[in-house]
């Protein structure tokens, strides 16, 4: 069993399991931190949504929480203007290659990113930089379901769950600007082996996989 450890985050003092990752630790205590791609029981986060950078005293730069193990006495700031300027920059990267339009999504109320810019005071619209969208077709070939990858944020939520059901069915493919979730081969949801289990449908943080009403 892991023995526990006191920490700050911005001036409450909490107690925690030594070693677990600080996002966690903050969220369980009722610490907003912004974030997407974080997944509690992947041993080795992947980061990749670069939104839940916090200020950790004694460190030079500010870290990403999802990967920083709780040690006794640390004491951690989520919001200072580098964590701001660094959450709001990575926030409108993540707009230029996500189809805008909250009325007409389904995930309009539910949707992580509308959450992230409420707490953090962001707009949901690109200010400072362009959009890199490319054109790309909703997938409905199941009917029940349906993938829009013009709205994924890349978080690898569905990608993860689909493997925790031991189906791999969808994964990450291509690299860069022009990496994307798909199917093996780029065939049709229906034709990938899909058995409609709908996992990858509830851990989905936006309006990318939904379902069909």
């Amino acid at each position: 069993m892991a023995n526990s450890v006191t920490i700050t985050i911005d001036g409450k003092q909490i107690s925690a399991a030594e070693g677990d990752k600080l996002l966690w630790v903050a969220l369980e205590n009722g610490i907003y931190i912004p974030h997407l791609c974080g997944i509690k029981e992947k041993e080795k986060p992947d980061a990749s949504c670069r939104l839940c950078f916090v200020e950790v005293e004694g460190m030079a730069n500010p870290v990403t929480s999802c990967t920083l193990p709780v040690t006794d006495g640390m004491v951690v700031k989520t919001r200072t203007e580098r964590v701001d300027r660094l959450i709001a920059t990575g926030f409108e990267l993540l707009l230029t290659n996500h189809r805008l339009g909250c009325a007409k999504c389904a995930k309009n109320g539910s949707c992580q990113l509308q959450k992230i810019a409420k707490e953090r005071g962001l707009k949901l619209r690109l200010t400072r930089l362009r959009s890199v969208l490319k054109e790309m077709q909703t997938d409905d070939s199941l009917g029940s379901v349906a993938f829009d990858p013009s709205r994924c944020v890349l978080c690898g939520q569905c990608v993860w769950a689909d493997r925790k059901e031991n189906k791999g069915n969808i994964g990450f493919i291509r690299r860069g600007i022009s990496r994307k979730v798909s199917t093996f081969g780029e065939v049709p949801l229906a034709e990938s082996g899909c058995t409609r289990c709908g996992k990858c449908v509830e851990v989905c943080p936006v309006g990318a996989l939904v379902k069909n009403s």
